[in-house]
């Protein structure tokens, strides 16, 4: 495998130069704090990571600017997993033996999984991003996570979905659960068990499907003939945008339709399905309705998106920025708290602390996970046609749960037919 280094990333770990325009880390006077990743740059989650590289880029240029951390500027060192998760043990064993970085992260359940165990051969901190449930398997004590899950996290990506389906009247009885056969989406679908279970629901339909699939039609018409009154699916952004205009075209009307549906939350996704998203529940991080709680999200989301523009990535910046942005707060602020990167210190010192970040106060619990959960489900309302500004309204995003955010009901049923 050819692990592709940026070519700055690449100058800055080589020679000590620069890493981004205007920091010049010989100039300040003091070895880098290196920070490892693994990014999906290229593949089918190449969507979201670009938007993840681009929003820790922004915040190391913050840093930086700011003088670093313990006066020593951050360094980003990452390489393209290629959305291969067998490439990321080989990526993480690098980072760690031979670029020898100071932190790793991780992002995405299926590439953090099998990072995991050369991170823990090595008893390395690990601060992971859009990871579900993987501490539930290794319960690792150096493990943290920046996804507001929960200690909970496979049922905290389905609760808010199925406690807003059990305000439709009269409630629902059945359901039909779907997902591909690959690490989060079987987490979700799993998680949605045991709320299934929870509200006495009946399943009629509950299967996966190879991760290469693209025609859908086939599956929803499946769903369909299994007569459920909400379907909840497990999906990533190819399959979810061909799921919902699968519904559309075939006219399906459950009384609830959506999920766990990676994609529905990025700009491109969002602007390419347009009104086809109306009346579909899936979950958020961000969204615009929450800025008077959140009030530094916007200023960054404002920086961000006009270089999410150039780069061509997604240019809304709901879903990960302010999370990576605040992931990399938690570590500048560790650092700074425990003058140094001893990950025993560093581990004992998130633990023990509440972290002040522009995604709002985050605190971890003994499973290295958000002690309280704040996962978003919404409702999209009122799109038409197609485009990317429609979503920048407050009302295009109906915050149904948790109930501190909720912004208003679930609207039933789904509205089937083609868009």
């Amino acid at each position: 495998m050819s692990l592709a280094i940026s070519r700055r990333a690449a100058l800055a770990a080589s020679a000590g130069t620069m890493l981004f325009p205007g920091t010049d880390l010989r100039a300040q006077g003091a070895n880098p704090i290196t920070i490892g990743c693994g990014l999906s740059l290229t593949g089918a989650l190449a969507s979201t990571a670009k938007s993840v590289l681009l929003s820790a880029q922004i915040f190391v240029e913050d840093i930086n600017a700011k003088g670093g951390v313990l006066g020593r500027p951050v360094q980003l060192i990452h390489y393209d997993d290629q959305s291969n998760p067998a490439n990321a043990p080989r990526i993480y064993t690098k980072l760690i033996d031979v670029d020898k970085v100071d932190l790793v992260v991780t992002s995405g359940t299926n590439l953090t999984t099998p990072a995991m165990p050369v991170v823990m051969e090595r008893n390395r901190l690990l601060m992971a991003t859009l990871a579900l449930a993987v501490n539930d398997k290794f319960k690792y004590p150096r493990f943290f996570q920046t996804m507001p899950y929960g200690p909970h996290g496979a049922e905290a990506i389905s609760a808010g979905f199925f406690n807003a389906a059990m305000g439709i009247d009269p409630k629902p009885k059945t359901v039909a659960l779907v997902g591909a056969d690959a690490e989060f989406s079987k987490t979700a679908v799993s998680g949605a068990r045991d709320q299934v279970k929870k509200h006495g629901l009946k399943i009629v339909y509950d299967r996966t499907y190879p991760p290469p699939t693209v025609d859908f039609g086939p599956i929803i018409r499946g769903i369909a003939a299994s007569s459920p009154d909400i379907v909840y699916i497990g999906s990533y952004p190819i399959d979810t945008a061909g799921m919902i205009r699968s519904a559309r075209e075939l006219g399906f009307k459950p009384q609830m339709f959506g999920g766990g549906m990676v994609g529905t939350q990025v700009g491109g996704i969002k602007a390419d399905l347009g009104e086809a998203l109306n009346d579909v529940v899936s979950y958020e991080l961000y969204v615009p309705a929450m800025a008077d709680k959140l009030p530094l999200v916007e200023p960054m989301l404002k920086r961000y998106q006009p270089r999410a523009a150039e780069a061509g990535v997604d240019q809304l910046g709901f879903y990960v920025p302010p999370q990576i942005y605040a992931t990399f707060e938690i570590l500048a602020q560790a650092v700074q708290g425990t003058g140094g990167t001893d990950q025993d210190k560093l581990t004992n010192f998130i633990r023990a602390t509440t972290f002040k970040t522009l995604y709002g106060d985050m605190a971890f619990g003994p499973d290295g996970e958000w002690r309280e959960p704040r996962m978003l489900h919404v409702q999209y309302r009122g799109l038409k046609g197609q485009g990317l500004e429609q979503f920048k309204r407050p009302d295009a995003h109906v915050i149904l749960d948790p109930p501190v955010w909720k912004t208003g009901d679930l609207r039933a049923p789904f509205a089937g037919g083609k868009s």
